[in-house]
């Protein structure tokens, strides 16, 4: 096979010189059994022969192409200027690469990364033409997912950032609003406008909330939970969330697995998810939450290949609303991006939920096709441990509870919050010694000649963390209980050097009650020794 000196080319019928030391049968070979898509054309742009693998991605068999021009794979997705060089630069018999948008005989498109080479014959003419294309179209998915993934930590940060910072603002509104409102009463003519400064701050405190949860700074308290149980609290505020003309339908599978999660967080992503569903059904329609098990294999990790394989709990939230728009769809979780008219949305709600989702180790796909409803699948990993029922206690605290005698050192380097704070434990009875920041407070306690019951102190400071000062006056004072406090989530608290896991724990910004009851209630914890936790 392949002993003469000239065979007839397999691709155009013509004939042509056997390269030394390989057949033209074996080149023929080699380009019918390529990976790659291998087009011929003549010099006028008709195809001559196509390769079984662009038979297989395209759709399209040989004998449907053979005399037609690459243009029945056009996509439309590119301007006529990217043809128009292609046209220039193989004509000019230069070789032309670039990455382009095809499309199949389904319609489908896919990505290639494209090399036409020009082939000239004896007298130096172009006689044809050799598309070589490689799909990239999971890799270009992949990048995209990477992408998108890494855009939206980085807006994460960002958001965080802010509401930490705008954290300590709402602290010094707050905190000023409620010293008023305690010294003029309720029969002042003033009393309603703090009233109204304060319903002010709290509206904008759950907006920091929300950016924290998106940010994944927000502070969790996890407990292994049945999820069903969490879905039937959530129940019965969700018809008042929903509004009567949409249908409620919850579907829980009865031998759902365990997960780690914090309850309060998952509450508020049902919420958000139901509330989102609401506004896309504005004529009514029918809402369904359903949670099952659901093990992921290798087959659905290729697809999805940010999530590992493993047994999952699967939260999924469906509605029968307008959908979603392709172009929107790679965007809502994105925070402040909203569809919804000026005045209608916050843009927050979903940027929520991913925050949450991911805070918790989960994961979240949403799939939507405009007409046909939304459908948001939540998957969070299963564990095998019992479920906790304990739930955060939402009981107010009569004033008389707040009261205490015992010797304070408050420790916060922004005076606009220590101020306040320090006047509020003052007029509740306690001994309060203030530290500007850690150094300062080093040298206060040295200047005291008494003991002291707690140290109350921000984490993240100047010179000296939180962490660091406690561990420092613990040496002196080992029976001091400490009570940590920071606009950022116990996680970021934890790596700011803290003696030992942080309970005691108080996200900002708070109201000065919830101060004076976090205090009252570490110093009324017998049971705890030097830096006790809780929160």
């Amino acid at each position: 096979m392949g002993t003469k000196e000239s065979e007839r080319d397999p691709a155009s019928g013509e004939s042509a010189s056997r390269a030394p030391g390989m057949s033209l049968e074996t080149l023929y070979r080699a380009v019918e059994q390529c990976a790659d898509l291998i087009v011929i054309t003549d010099a006028a742009g008709r195809i001559e022969y196509v390769n079984p693998a662009f038979e297989k991605l395209t759709g399209y068999r040989k004998q449907e192409v053979l005399g037609q021009t690459p243009r029945i794979l056009k996509s439309g997705e590119q301007g006529a200027d990217v043809y128009r060089e292609l046209w220039t630069t193989i004509r000019a018999g230069k070789i032309y690469r670039n990455v382009m948008i095809n499309r199949k005989k389904s319609g489908e498109s896919f990505i290639v990364e494209k090399t036409i080479t020009p082939v000239h014959d004896g007298s130096g003419s172009i006689a044809h033409y050799i598309s070589n294309d490689r799909d990239i179209s999971e890799r270009r998915r992949l990048e995209a997912t990477l992408f998108q993934a890494q855009k939206m930590d980085a807006i994460g940060l960002l958001a965080g950032g802010v509401a930490h910072d705008f954290n300590n603002l709402l602290m010094v509104i707050s905190s000023y609003a409620e010293l008023m409102q305690d010294a003029i009463g309720p029969g002042h003519r003033l009393h309603r406008n703090v009233l109204e400064i304060l319903s002010a701050a709290r509206r904008a405190t759950d907006l920091t909330r929300q950016l924290l949860a998106f940010g994944r700074k927000q502070a969790q308290k996890l407990q292994v939970l049945d999820l069903n149980n969490v879905l039937r609290e959530v129940s019965k505020m969700l018809a008042r969330v929903v509004g009567e003309d949409v249908e409620l339908a919850i579907q829980m599978d009865p031998d759902l697995g365990k997960v780690k999660l914090d309850p309060v967080q998952v509450e508020q992503l049902v919420m958000n998810l139901a509330a989102n569903a609401r506004d896309a059904m504005p004529k009514g329609g029918k809402l369904t939450i359903a949670t099952r098990n659901v093990e992921l294999d290798e087959d659905y990790v290729h697809v999805r290949t940010i999530v590992p394989a493993g047994r999952y709990v699967m939260l999924e939230v469906s509605d029968s609303g307008d959908g979603i728009e392709p172009e929107h769809l790679p965007h809502i979780f994105e925070p402040f991006y909203t569809t919804k008219e000026q005045g209608k949305g916050t843009g927050l709600g979903l940027a929520t939920v991913y925050g949450i989702v991911k805070q918790s180790g989960g994961f979240i796909w949403v799939y939507s096709e405009p007409g046909m409803g939304t459908t948001f699948k939540v998957y969070f990993p299963r564990v095998e441990e019992s479920a906790q029922i304990c739930r955060p206690s939402e009981s107010d605290v009569e004033p008389e509870a707040l009261r205490g005698r015992e010797t304070l050192l408050l420790v916060e380097d922004e005076n606009a919050v220590r101020h306040p704070a320090c006047e509020f434990l003052r007029q509740c009875g306690y001994s309060v010694i203030e530290g500007r920041d850690a150094l300062h407070a080093v040298e206060q306690a040295h200047e005291h000649s008494g003991h002291i019951d707690l140290m109350i102190t921000d984490v993240v400071m100047p010179g000296m963390s939180g962490g660091q000062l406690a561990e420092l006056l613990l040496e002196r004072y080992p029976d001091m209980k400490v009570l940590f406090m920071s606009g950022y989530s116990e996680r970021v608290v934890v790596r700011h050097q803290i003696p030992a896991p942080p309970t005691n724990f108080l996200q900002k910004p708070f109201t000065l009650k919830a101060l004076a009851a976090k205090v009252r209630e570490v110093l009324g914890n017998t049971a705890a020794k030097g830096v006790s936790a809780g929160a």
